[in-house]
C-alpha cells in the first residue's frame, strides 16, 4: 500500500529524570504498542536510539525511540530511515502537542514544526516535512515563557489519565496504520474527541 507505515518513531528525552514528563508522550506510545505486540526495544548505537520490530497482520514495522535529547531526534530518525531506505512518507513520528488538550490525539501528514524542537530537527535531518505525525495532546500552560518547564514536568493525575486514554485509542488503530488506511485512522481518532 502506498501509505503503509514502516517505522514508528516516539519522541522523548532519555533517562529516568524525564521518563514521566509530558514531553515523553511519544515514548509512552511506542512503549504501549511494544507491550501490546511483544516488540522488545534494544539500544542500537548506529541509530542513536532504542529499536525493535513488530509484525501485525503480515506488516512489519520498525519502532524507534531516539536516545539523543529531543532537539537531536533527527540524528536517529535520519540514520534508521537511510539505512533501511524507508521513504519519508512511510514514517510516523509520535510527539506531544501543546496545541491539543489532554485526551485529544490527531494524525496528519506534513506541516510545520509548531515550535517543537524534535520535529524541527527531524525535518532538517530528512530534508522533508512530508512524514506523518501522531500528535498527542498535552495542553498548554497558558503563557509562552512557561512552556519549557511545563513540557519537562509530569502531568497532573487527571491529565495523565486523559493522555493515557488518547494513547490507548491511538494504539488501537495500529493495524490500519500499518496497512496504510490513514484516512480511516484520522476519521476514527478525530471523531472520538
Amino acid at each position: 500500500m502506498p501509505n503503509s507505515i514502516e517505522c514508528i518513531i516516539g519522541l522523548g528525552n532519555p533517562g529516568p529524570k524525564y521518563a514521566a514528563t509530558r514531553h515523553n508522550a511519544g515514548y509512552w506510545f511506542v512503549d504501549e504498542i511494544g507491550r501490546r505486540h511483544g516488540a522488545l526495544l534494544r539500544p542500537e548505537r548506529k541509530f542513536a536510539g532504542e529499536t525493535g520490530r513488530l509484525e501485525l497482520a503480515g506488516h512489519r514495522c520498525w519502532l524507534l525511540k531516539p536516545t539523543t535529547f529531543m532537539n537531536r531526534s533527527g540524528q536517529a530518525v535520519g540514520a534508521l530511515a537511510r539505512f533501511y531506505r524507508i521513504p519519508v512518507e512511510r514514517l510516523l513520528v509520535v510527539h506531544d502537542d501543546l496545541d491539543l488538550p489532554p485526551g485529544n490525539v490527531r494524525l496528519k501528514r506534513g506541516g510545520g514544526h509548531g515550535g517543537h524542537n524534535g520535529l524541527r530537527d527531524i525535518m532538517a535531518a530528512l530534508g522533508s516535512r512530508d512524514f506523518y505525525r501522531l500528535r498527542i495532546g498535552i495542553g498548554h500552560p497558558g503563557h509562552k515563557e512557561e512552556v519549557v518547564d511545563y513540557v519537562l514536568s509530569p502531568p497532573a493525575r487527571e491529565e495523565s489519565i486523559l493522555i493515557r486514554s488518547a494513547i490507548d485509542r491511538a494504539a488501537d488503530q495500529l493495524r490500519p496504520i500499518l496497512e496504510g488506511r490513514l484516512e480511516q485512522v484520522m476519521n476514527n481518532l478525530h471523531r472520538k474527541t
